[in-house]
């Protein structure tokens, strides 16, 4: 470590703590492998991919980020484990905006390696965004599968107001159109929905960001495009209208 560093780590306090598990607890944790709430970094000298991460936890269901463990489950560990968490904690405090909650464990592997354990619990407070310097705005991420996307605007909207209250729509004829063709082809995008609608695009954005927040359909993110289905509640109600003719 740096002396500049070395002189930060011996007048503040550390934002990690020893963590309550062990090696072997570590080993079961990352025998998991990675999914919609766990994700390994091997090094830590490319904060700005973790940041991501860890927004797109914030964002989505919460999760952990295990750093000093690779893809293919070895676990290393870091070798400059102070240097390392302050790089990352200065980039979350950073980059990252609003503030998001979070917790940093130490787990040794080594006497010389740590593995640190970031535990990042869903957000009441979504968006979250990651502004990097060379950026002219911030880009919001979620977790999809193993994955971390940058959210859409219509993502982004339907975080911002997944908690309100009181969300209406009005079932008129492209709602309809909009639903007899999920029923046939189970998928739709934003532009399909306009040309089959015949109604703008800002239109059909605005009418799925609807549906979605009232739980009659759903959203998949993707970084090319988000991807639109019949909720499980409306598939449910439209079997059981068909059952009973």
């Amino acid at each position: 470590m740096n002396q500049g560093l070395a002189a930060y780590f011996e007048k503040t306090d550390s934002h990690s703590r020893v963590s309550d598990m062990n090696l072997k607890d570590l080993k079961n944790l990352v025998r998991q492998g990675e999914g919609s709430t766990l994700e390994f970094k091997l090094k830590a000298n490319h904060p700005e991919k973790i940041i991501r991460e860890i927004v797109a936890f914030a964002n989505t269901k919460g999760g952990k980020l295990l750093v000093g463990v690779g893809d293919d489950k070895t676990i290393s560990g870091l070798k400059f484990v102070d240097e390392d968490e302050y790089i990352l904690v200065r980039a979350i405090e950073r980059n990252c905006f609003p503030a998001l909650h979070y917790e940093i464990e130490r787990i040794a592997v080594t006497d010389e390696r740590d593995v640190l354990v970031f535990s990042i619990p869903k957000s009441s407070d979504k968006p979250h965004f990651v502004q990097l310097e060379n950026e002219e705005k911030g880009k919001a991420y979620v977790r999809v599968n193993d994955r971390s996307v940058q959210a859409s605007r219509e993502v982004r909207q339907i975080l911002r107001r997944e908690n309100e209250e009181g969300i209406k729509f009005t079932y008129g004829d492209k709602e309809k159109i909009l639903m007899e063709y999920l029923a046939e082809n189970q998928k739709i995008t934003i532009e399909k929905f306009s040309e089959i609608a015949k109604v703008p695009v800002w239109l059909a954005s605005r009418t799925l960001v609807l549906l979605v927040l009232s739980n009659v359909i759903k959203i998949q993110p993707d970084e090319v495009m988000d991807w639109y289905y019949l909720s499980e509640l409306s598939t449910i109600c439209r079997k059981t209208k068909l059952d009973h003719g």
